[in-house]
């Protein structure tokens, strides 16, 4: 989202730094994880809230599932995943003359003789 790479990162510490000096910048940091604890309470008790107004037709209801990929995967195969939906959707392997089985990929060898 932000796109924050080490590099950038520490310009910002060292900018920091200089903006509030190293007196301050503890005070800083402990007042600016104080609030990103409490933010995440507050989405956390908001969650809460809204899955005890659902009611109990929702108790599997998740907030991720509003993510429109994860709604999609979820009711299009049963399996949030995908491992067995995936697994019954590919089609079945395709067999060696000698009646060995493909890997998946491999395509099976060019045979002159059938053409």
């Amino acid at each position: 989202m932000f796109d924050l790479s080490i590099g950038k990162l520490l310009i910002l510490a060292v900018l920091a730094l200089v903006i509030f000096g190293p007196n301050e910048l503890p005070k800083m940091a402990a007042q600016a994880g104080k609030a990103l604890r409490d933010l995440r309470n507050i989405a956390e008790g908001a969650k809460n809230d809204l899955r005890e107004g659902l009611g109990p037709e929702f108790e599997n209801f998740e907030i991720e599932d509003l993510n429109p990929k994860r709604f999609i995967a979820k009711h299009l195969f049963d399996d949030v995943n995908g491992d067995s939906a995936m697994a019954a959707a590919q089609p079945p392997r395709q067999a060696h003359a000698n009646g060995s089985s493909l890997a998946p990929g491999e395509r099976p060898p060019f045979d002159v003789d059938a053409t």
